[in-house]
């Protein structure tokens, strides 16, 4: 079987639509991180496990998946401009951004639709990304439209 050209892969992946996340932390000093995420899945419900794909080249790479502990926030159709502050390079991602630490210390997003608390369970390398896996240990839900990532566009309100 031969290859297939990274510009088509894309293109096909792209075709499935995702849901938008932000990936947070803290750094050794405690300050909190964070980066947006689409590649996330449950993994199992006992215990409880979700994975989130983390790219190698990626600024927080080493931090996130050097991290103990982490929370996923999954974000709500209003918040595009959110998921654009997290994905790019940027000195201080919180810079105005309403946000709350977890019972386990990392920042939950306000107006987030769900907040997972999760341990550091394990970790696999995947081609260009880490795979990292996370026990959740405790969380939030809440109602609202959800913030879909779909051919290289944001959509909210979908249903």
């Amino acid at each position: 079987m031969t290859g297939i050209d990274a510009a088509v892969f894309r293109q096909m992946c792209g075709r499935f639509a995702t849901g938008v996340m932000v990936v947070t932390a803290r750094d050794e000093a405690g300050t909190p991180i964070g980066m947006t995420a689409n590649s996330f899945t449950s993994v199992s419900l006992e215990p409880p496990l979700v994975s989130v794909n983390i790219d190698h080249q990626a600024e927080l790479h080493g931090l996130l998946i050097g991290a103990t502990h982490f929370a996923l926030n999954v974000l709500a159709s209003g918040q595009e401009s959110l998921s654009r502050q997290f994905a790019g390079p940027r000195e201080n991602r919180f810079q105005n951004v309403g946000h709350r630490p977890s019972p386990g210390g990392d920042p939950w997003l306000d107006g987030a639709l769900a907040s997972l608390d999760c341990l550091r369970y394990a970790s696999f390398e995947a081609g260009d990304h880490t795979i990292l896996v996370g026990q959740v240990v405790g969380g939030t839900a809440s109602t609202g439209e959800p913030l879909i990532f779909y051919d290289g566009r944001y959509f909210g309100g979908i249903r």
